[in-house]
């Protein structure tokens, strides 16, 4: 098809909307029509956009789409460098890459929309979800499949034409490819991003601040002496009036008029719509009757409208922001360089960037030097405090090959480290994942309230449409003013606003009680419980037992048996296990083959003999024959050890209870709620520690099956069930439970399943979380009563004639900045207050 004559009418840019300059010859066929554009680059993109079926993105879409000259990275080449990507991509367990960007461009959902769209169809992408108000994306990618297997599955071809298939470089082309840039996730960036927005929106509120105060000093006088005010004075003053509202409708009210039209043209009118309508009619009569030089007009009630929803906006996004950012501060505690050194007697070093140490480097840590990476003690011991994750200044004493966080503070002498995990494989990368996982999230709830404000504002435009024509009928002159009190005077935004912004604090509160929410819906949940179950070991007892003494069976050397059980323990994390290896000397013996039975123990082949160590039954499945004595002292935990040749000895391990585990059950029992005891301990020391803190009913030898069988029954008997667990056998459970919170110092697999973290390890906070939560219902229930006891108050009024649009800004106004401060209130809640 030849294209047509550029003799077109002048209109910005379909793609961007900048102007189009007069030399521009850039015209492709979009959406039925023939579009204009203001540069090569929008012109390609927006032919990549309609050539990919995704045209729907300029339907969809609130706003204009960056200039794609201006996005476009440079040399998108460079992130396919491991270096780089080892600061913004991990391997996940089954192979997988996940690559963590910042998106620049984003102006709306609908970007955000044609972005997951672009890269799912980029051949080896398994995922990709975009959040626009986060401007962040998560791109799961496959790592090694075959050629031809766009899936990442393998399905297809021979093994011996297996390679890479997607560089990491296609997500950020793709990406620029419809018009936006990408950046590797890093918070400076981000705050950067997040900075910008604020001040963007700081100066809408100023301009609105000032020209309510101008529009008012005209509007006074008229107010407080109306009979002393000339015609000519008064004329000035509307003109006056008139001119000093229009930058603050088109500069500062601005948003609400492109969110509006963008609203009705995609058939979902929202929040902005009855603003715009409100706002645009009020303009439009007082415009009118400056005119012509008689009604009332009503600029002053339209400048402090805009300027009062504009500030309860700023607020709301100050609150915002402080709960993303107190979610982000893991990211700050990572220190920028460290002195990577060559070998454990080099005092000196070399400072690099702290994203250029690799898995196996040593690096010199200084003291009060922060931990550069996750890794091990390499010298003969260190100091550090881990405040940053437990929340306790104390100091901990590690000894060599002891882990090491990331974060962590050296409290001691200078210390060598080797790194064992780097970039977005730390821990402290892990758990800012979770968190900003649960804040992206919307819960049910959420999703609710939008429903609900969706269907109030067609409500709100139905009954302002009612009232126009109820008004015209017998009183034409207030008919207007009657349809915009009532647009004005409705508050949607209140009910959107009520759960969202209440949850957000509640996360950011709770992560500074050192319980971090991984799931969004979490904190719904939290607040439901009726029933806590906990499991024993490690979590309400130190989970460090302690070797207490070691019942070699005749003819076996305590030595040996103790460097065969070290070796198989060093295998796993199970907190005996690692008693007996704490206890053990270095390793002597080696593993050739091994498995781990959850909740029942280890097998290893040493020398070509099997060897078990675990629970009795466990080990005499490969004796074949019971125990030969069952006589230990009670309240003891006991690993055995025995082979096919027969059982070999008998490890007495004790444990100590948490010191403010007794406080923390007293506090769940006062808060009303049951708390059970599971433990796959002896029915003696379970008992006894179950008598120590005041709990009922507590089951002994429970395996996790019998865990997660528990939990079921509760729940069948309509209880919502919490459950604390750590350790490797507790996944189930946890993942049966409504909610599962996982100690911080528990194996991966129960954080992985955990919908939150509690990184103190300290019940007290987990008590102080669950009354945050229900303090969290409660302000939302108050919220929400407040949005609509107001609406369901005002709203006759305004029908009635008795609201002003200036009462009615006020109104709407004060009842979101009263959501809000609610909510704030929160933040600033005293543990104590919590409980009510």
């Amino acid at each position: 098809m030849a294209r047509p004559s550029l003799a077109l009418a002048a209109e910005d840019c379909f793609h961007c909307g900048l102007p189009i300059p007069d030399s521009a010859r850039f015209v492709i066929e979009a959406r039925g029509a023939w579009r204009r554009f203001c540069c090569a680059g929008c012109e390609a993109v927006s032919q990549a956009i309609t050539a990919g079926g995704l045209d729907d993105y300029y339907r969809l879409r609130t706003a204009p789409a960056a200039r794609p000259a201006e996005a476009a990275p440079d040399d998108c080449a460079i992130y396919d460098d491991a270096l780089i990507q080892s600061r913004f991509v991990r391997t996940l367990p089954d192979g997988t890459r996940e690559a963590e960007l910042v998106i620049e461009g984003i102006r709306c959902a609908a970007c955000a929309w044609l972005l997951e769209q672009s890269l799912a169809r980029v051949p080896g992408v398994l995922s990709a979800t975009v959040n626009a108000t986060s401007r962040r994306a998560l791109v799961r990618v496959a790592e090694i499949g075959v050629r031809g297997d766009l899936s990442g599955t393998g399905t297809t071809g021979s093994p011996s034409d297996k390679s890479p298939l997607t560089p990491i470089s296609a997500v950020f082309r793709a990406v620029r490819g419809v018009g936006y840039a990408a950046w590797p996730y890093e918070q400076a960036r981000l705050a950067q991003v997040e900075d910008g927005e604020r001040r963007r929106l700081l100066r809408r509120v100023c301009v609105a601040g000032l020209g309510m105060m101008q529009v008012m000093m005209y509007a006074v006088p008229a107010y407080i002496g109306a009979a002393d005010v000339s015609a000519d004075a008064a004329s000035l003053m509307r003109w006056a009036g008139f001119i000093l509202t229009i930058p603050v409708l088109l500069y500062s009210a601005g948003p609400f008029f492109t969110g509006a039209w963008n609203e009705m043209r995609a058939w979902r009118p929202g929040m902005s719509t009855p603003v715009a309508i409100g706002l645009g009619a009020a303009f439009a009569a007082s415009a009118w009757s400056t005119v012509r030089g008689s009604g009332d007009v009503y600029f002053d009630s339209i400048t402090m409208f805009v300027f009062l929803l504009l500030g309860g906006r700023y607020l709301e996004h100050t609150a915002r922001t402080r709960a993303a950012r107190s979610l982000h501060h893991l990211a700050a505690w990572m220190p920028q360089s460290a002195c990577r050194v060559h070998g454990l007697s080099d005092a000196q070093g070399e400072v690099v960037p702290a994203a250029h140490l690799n898995v196996g480097d040593l690096a010199l840590v200084r003291p009060g030097e922060t931990v550069p990476a996750d890794g091990v003690v390499a010298s003969e011991g260190a100091d550090v405090s881990e405040a940053l994750l437990t929340g306790e200044s104390r100091v901990l004493e590690r000894h060599r090959g002891a882990a090491l966080v990331g974060g962590s503070v050296n409290a001691g002498a200078a210390f060598v480290m080797r790194v064992t995990r780097v970039g977005a494989e730390t821990m402290l990368s892990g758990l800012r994942r979770l968190m900003e996982r649960a804040a992206s999230q919307r819960p049910p709830s959420v999703r609710m309230a939008e429903r609900a404000a969706f269907a109030f504002v067609v409500f709100v435009l139905g009954a302002a449409a009612a009232g126009l024509a109820m008004w015209w009928t017998f009183d034409p002159t207030r008919a207007l003013w009657v349809a915009v009190s009532v647009l004005i005077v409705t508050c949607p935004c209140a009910l959107s606003l009520a759960t969202p912004v209440a949850l957000t604090v509640a996360i950011g509160s709770m992560a500074r009680r050192n319980l971090i929410v991984t799931r969004g819906a979490s904190i719904e949940r939290l607040a439901g419980v009726t029933d806590v179950v906990f499991d024993k070991t490690g979590t309400l007892t130190q989970g460090l037992p302690a070797l207490r003494g070691v019942i070699a069976l005749p003819g076996q050397a305590e030595e040996r048996c103790i460097d065969i059980a070290a070796a198989i323990g060093r295998l796993t994390s199970h907190p005996v296990d690692r008693a007996i290896v704490a206890a053990a000397g270095p390793a002597r013996v080696t593993v050739t083959r091994h498995r781990i039975d959850p909740g029942q123990g280890a097998e290893a082949v040493i020398d070509g003999n099997r060897v078990r160590l675990g629970r009795a039954a466990f080990v005499q499945q490969l004796t074949g024959t019971p125990p030969p004595f069952e006589a230990l002292p009670h309240a003891e935990t006991v690993a055995w050890l025995g082979s096919r040749d027969g059982w070999m000895a008998a490890f007495r391990l004790g444990d100590t209870l948490r010191p403010e585990a007794r406080a923390a059950i007293a506090g769940l029992h006062a808060m009303g709620m049951r708390v059970y005891m599971l433990s796959g301990d002896e029915p003696p020391p379970a008992l006894r520690a179950a008598r120590e803190l005041g709990i009922a009913q507590v089951e002994a030898r429970a395996t996790p099956q019998r865990k997660a069988r528990f939990v079921s029954e509760l729940q069948e008997s309509g209880a919502r069930v919490a459950m604390v667990g750590d350790g490797l056998n507790d996944g189930a459970v946890l993942a049966r439970a409504d909610v599962a919170i996982a100690m911080g110092s528990g194996a991966d697999l129960a954080q992985l399943e955990a919908d939150a973290v509690l990184l103190s390890d300290n019940l007290d906070d987990l008590v102080a979380a669950m009354r945050i939560a229900r303090a969290a219902r409660r302000i939302v229930r108050e919220n929400l009563a407040w949005a609509l006891g107001y609406n369901l108050l005002v709203i006759p009024l305004a029908l009635a004639g008795q609201v002003t649009p200036l009462a009615a800004g006020i109104g709407m106004s004060a009842s979101s900045l009263l959501v809000v401060l609610n909510a704030l209130r929160l933040g600033r809640m005293a543990p104590a207050s919590l409980s009510r």
